[in-house]
C-alpha cells in the first residue's frame, strides 16, 4: 500500500504536528505501508501485538525507497524490518541497523487518533 499525503488536515499540538496517513484497520499486521509526508517517504508498520512504528522508507545500503516492502519480525525481543534488497535488519524502535551499527534509518512518532494512523515528522 502506498499513500501520498500532503494533507491540509495536519493537526498541530503544542509541539507536534500530526499528519493523517490511513485508517488503522487498513494497516495489516506485519505488512508495511509507504506514505509521503512533508516531502519525506515514511514506512509505517503494525506488528502482530498491535504496536505501530514509523521509519524512513529509504534503504541506506541500496538507496532504494523500499523499507515498507521489507520483512517484519523480531530479533530477540526487538521488532525489526529486514530490507528487501540486501536483507539488513533495522530496529523499528531505534532505526539502528542490527547488522551494521554505524548505519541507521530515521524513526518518527506515530499514533492512532480517532481510528486514523497519524505520523509526525516535525
Amino acid at each position: 500500500m502506498t499513500i501520498i499525503q500532503n494533507h491540509p488536515e495536519t493537526r498541530t499540538g503544542t509541539a507536534t504536528a500530526w499528519t493523517p496517513i490511513c485508517a488503522h484497520a487498513d494497516l495489516l499486521p506485519e505488512r508495511g505501508a509507504a506514505a509521503l509526508v512533508a516531502g519525506r517517504q515514511i514506512a509505517v508498520f503494525r506488528t502482530f501485538d498491535g504496536r505501530l512504528f514509523a521509519v524512513g522508507n529509504r534503504d541506506p545500503f541500496s538507496g532504494a525507497y523500499v523499507i515498507s516492502r521489507g520483512i517484519v519480525g523480531t530479533r530477540g525481543e526487538e521488532p525489526v524490518v529486514s530490507a528487501p534488497m540486501h536483507k539488513q535488519s533495522f530496529s523499528l524502535v531505534t532505526g539502528m541497523c542490527l547488522d551494521d551499527p554505524a548505519t541507521a534509518i530515521p524513526t518518527y512518532p506515530v499514533r492512532v487518533h480517532n481510528g486514523t494512523v497519524e505520523v509526525s515528522v516535525a
